[in-house]
């Protein structure tokens, strides 16, 4: 029988194969133009003080966004067409930023209104309505259909893994998908948190990741 250290370091290697194999979010929210970064934009804007905004960009891009703001105000009092052009410029210039210090592309700002992960949607809401449950319980019930459709299709796969070689290899795909998703899951849960909390406070991170 496989011993426990052992077990939790195998289980710690499919966590990282699954990181690294699973597909990137279709869509943040922070590159819209009713996402968080763009709303403290609009509001730093209006009030004439780039605070509101410089806490989505890290220390060493801060001297590029108090430019980019001091340029934009100068122009947008020329009028309704160049207040438009210029603060759509501020808000590409702070969300490309603010993405590239979470290490992800920046594509262009999507417009107002367009379709998030659901997760990301799910999130903003339970911080408006200062209350984790309903999130924690739209999580959980997420999560355990993941793992019973998974678990479904494996057990059926196994069921036939004998009957040919071209069987046995739809038993190992759906093996290896339903434990990487496990792994992944209880790598998310029990560790991922801590460790990030451990890498923003030893750079001294001082922006949010991870939308």
């Amino acid at each position: 029988m496989r011993s426990l250290p052992k077990a939790k370091k195998t289980l710690a290697l499919l966590a990282a194969l699954a990181a690294a194999v699973a597909p990137r979010a279709a869509q943040a929210h922070c590159d819209t133009l009713d996402g968080p970064v763009v709303t403290d934009a609009r509001l730093a804007l209006g009030k004439g003080e780039v605070t509101p905004v410089l806490k989505w960009v890290g220390p060493a891009d801060e001297g590029a966004v108090r430019a980019a703001f001091v340029r934009t105000l100068a122009v947008r009092g020329l009028g309704a067409e160049a207040r438009g052009l210029t603060d759509g410029y501020f808000f590409e210039t702070l969300v490309r930023l603010h993405r590239a210090g979470e290490g992800e592309p920046f594509e262009g700002l999507k417009p107002a209104g367009t379709a998030v992960e659901p997760g990301l949607a799910e999130a903003d809401r339970a911080l408006a309505e200062g209350s984790a449950d309903a999130l924690g319980k739209a999580v959980g019930d997420a999560a355990a259909a993941g793992v019973r459709a998974r678990f479904g299709r494996v057990r059926n796969a196994r069921a036939h893994a004998d009957e040919s070689v071209t069987a046995g290899r739809a038993w190992v795909d759906a093996y290896v998908e339903y434990i990487h998703y496990v792994a992944r899951m209880f790598a998310d849960t029990e560790g991922h948190a801590s460790r990030h909390g451990h890498e923003a406070h030893e750079s001294g991170a001082g922006h949010p990741g991870g939308n």
